[in-house]
């Protein structure tokens, strides 16, 4: 793809560097997982309405 050709898409181009895929599948803060799982049981999801 030329430059003049990405600079004119309205869709982001993003490459994504392999060297993420270590962190796939881990949890990398424990501690905001477990407060967010928390707060969730307590609160709830938010009900789906009008936007």
């Amino acid at each position: 793809m030329k430059l003049e050709q990405i600079n004119k898409t309205k869709t982001p181009i993003v490459k994504i560097d392999k060297k993420l895929d270590r962190f796939q599948g881990k949890v990398l803060f424990p501690e905001k997982l477990k407060q967010a799982n928390e707060t969730l049981e307590r609160v709830g999801l938010p009900k789906p309405g009008k936007a």
